[in-house]
């Protein structure tokens, strides 16, 4: 599995259509999913997943109306259950052999962080079929994973939680140590890097993609909360006590670098999970989650010069949030399938 900040052929989103995910709110995120697909266009082709023809339509009137160049988007009539295409959507590898690359996608499992929001069969199919329609081989694995739950350094390492990837409402049949020998064998990594618990207001049961990042293969990003008061306080510290104590494939520290955390943020009485680790990186913009706070302008001036090359966008997510998830949840990034 490449590195986020590897070179992408393409963005997969899905587009929202679930009203339940935002109630009340959800007449604001359609505009926001144009939004990015808008900047993306200007770093890669997006892919999009609409149900049918009429949402086809409908999602191309919009994009149109917003300035969208229509010649960077594929639009594919594949049905979804929920927009959170990080999470069911297709992990895509690739094997460069000599100086041809192949592209393959694994098909993980997907249970709705446990069962939590059926219906989810549909989503439960969008790998293999975008595996299809690119023409590449598919692996299942059999096990459920999410793409929010893992992230990798593109030289055999690999970030996760406790939290998430040992809750029984995922694997309760598999060991650690099982569940390690599948990250092994169908990501292409060596070391696997474990934190302990994610963030307040998180429904993933802590998905690392709110938590830490790698930026490059020696360098990781971490949200830190400086107020003790805060619930986010104690865990946040004990995964920051985890990094530092990290070592590398070759036995080196990383370099760790902090991220502020928001202000809490409430929505009918619901802590929300603000973080700007879940920001996503494409080919020349990197697209960082916004909370309309002094802490944005902060979280921007740290991660602009991790990224030489990129532009640091803050996108306001406000309203996306309220979904429980923002800017990396909703993103898949599909590599080349050629060396440059």
């Amino acid at each position: 599995m490449p590195a986020e900040w590897e070179p992408h052929a393409a963005t997969w989103l899905s587009w929202p259509h679930k009203e339940d995910s935002w109630p009340g709110k959800f007449g604001a995120i359609p505009e926001v999913f144009a939004h990015i697909a808008r900047l993306l266009c200007a770093s890669e082709t997006v892919h999009i997943n609409v149900a049918d023809e009429e949402m086809e339509s409908r999602v191309r009137s919009l994009l149109r109306r917003r300035g969208v160049d229509l010649g960077r988007i594929r639009l594919h009539r594949i049905p979804t259950n929920d927009a959170w295409c990080r999470d069911y959507g297709p992990t895509f590898l690739v094997r460069d052999r000599g100086r041809q690359r192949e592209l393959a996608a694994v098909d993980w499992r997907f249970n709705s962080w446990g069962n939590k929001y059926p219906p989810y069969d549909l989503d439960d199919r969008v790998p293999s079929r975008i595996a299809e329609i690119l023409g590449i081989p598919c692996f299942h694995p059999g096990i459920v994973m999410e793409g929010g739950s893992i992230d990798v350094s593109g030289t055999g390492m690999l970030l996760t939680t406790e939290s998430c990837l040992l809750n029984p409402n995922r694997n309760p049949h598999l060991s650690k140590e099982e569940i390690e020998e599948y990250l092994r064998a169908y990501l292409g990594v060596d070391l696997i890097l474990w934190l302990g618990e994610g963030i307040a207001g998180d429904d993933t049961d802590g998905h690392v993609d709110d938590l830490a990042r790698f930026v490059d293969p020696e360098t990781i990003v971490t949200v830190h909360e400086e107020d003790p008061a805060d619930e986010n306080y104690k865990a946040l510290a004990d995964n920051l006590k985890r990094l530092e104590a990290m070592r590398d494939c070759r036995g080196r520290p990383f370099r760790t670098v902090r991220l502020p955390m928001p202000p809490p943020r409430y929505e009918q009485e619901q802590r929300l999970p603000c973080s700007y680790a879940n920001f996503y990186v494409a080919n020349t913009v990197v697209l960082v989650p916004a909370f309309d706070c002094p802490a944005d302008a902060a979280a921007l001036e740290i991660l602009a010069p991790l990224f030489p090359g990129r532009r640091v966008v803050g996108i306001d997510c406000r309203d996306l949030v309220w979904g429980l998830g923002t800017l990396h949840c909703v993103t898949q990034q599909q590599p080349i399938s050629h060396l440059p």
